[in-house]
């Protein structure tokens, strides 16, 4: 015949055996959190909701000695929350807008191109990410995409990413600080390599606190003229035409 303690034994195996944390409760935790930087919390979070969930199903018994031994059992079960929904949906992949029908591509966004060199035609295509837009000019019967000048605008926010390139420029001893009538820009040769390849002339140009232009030659498109001093003086000439209409 079993006895009192075989019995209390018992009980409570029967109650732990039906009183467990779900085996897949740490990875929903985990999933649940998708920031890869919080991951180490949120299997922090999860031990502990299990660990809370063992110390409830333990049942707490009561003994009490005497001729007529009395049992007193009490088990107790808080719910635990479901995780939150997972959106396992990868967001959805937006590209760029453009600008749309650019006529001779003499205006764009809000600046007016004054003066192209000749021959100069606008390659039919822009990116617009808002704060920066961009577009460029061709020669008839160029490869699509390539580009012989283009021009990128900043606004608002996207000046402050301009500043830190133009900060990195300086900090290198790249390029110089310029003069472009009443405004002020830098002249810096961009994308140069390590072998010595040929870079990227480019004049930026404050037209307003919160609007930068960059003016740049493709190195191609550089080779045609005499040298520096001469794609320079057609940078600065582009630069004088821009307006902001702003």
């Amino acid at each position: 015949m079993p006895t009192l303690e075989d019995e209390v034994r018992r009980l409570m195996a029967d109650e732990t055996a039906r009183l467990r944390a779900a085996p897949d409760l740490l990875e929903r935790v985990i999933r649940a959190d998708r920031d890869r930087r919080r991951r180490a919390k949120a299997a922090a979070v999860a031990a502990s909701v299990i660990a809370s969930v063992a110390v409830v199903a333990a049942p707490v018994v009561y003994l009490t000695a005497g001729p007529t031994a009395q049992v007193g059992e009490q088990a107790t079960t808080s719910a635990v929350p479901e995780p939150p929904a997972i959106d396992d949906t990868p967001p959805a992949r937006t590209e760029p807008e453009t600008l749309g029908d650019l006529g001779d591509g003499r205006e764009f966004g809000h600046v007016k191109v004054g003066y192209l060199p000749e021959r100069l035609r606008w390659g039919n295509w822009s990116v617009n990410h808002g704060d920066s837009y961009t577009t460029s000019w061709n020669y008839k019967g160029d490869s699509e995409g390539t580009y012989r000048v283009q021009i990128f605008v900043y606004e608002n926010a996207a000046v402050q990413e301009l500043d830190d390139r133009l900060r990195i420029h300086r900090e290198e001893g790249e390029g110089e600080d310029v003069t472009v009538g009443d405004r002020s820009g830098y002249l810096v040769v961009t994308n140069v390599g390590e072998d010595g390849m040929a870079g990227t002339p480019t004049l930026f140009l404050k037209m307003g606190d919160a609007q930068w232009a960059e003016i740049m030659f493709s190195p191609v498109y550089a080779k045609e003229f005499s040298g520096p001093e001469a794609v320079t003086a057609e940078l600065r000439k582009i630069a004088e035409g821009l307006t902001s209409t702003m």
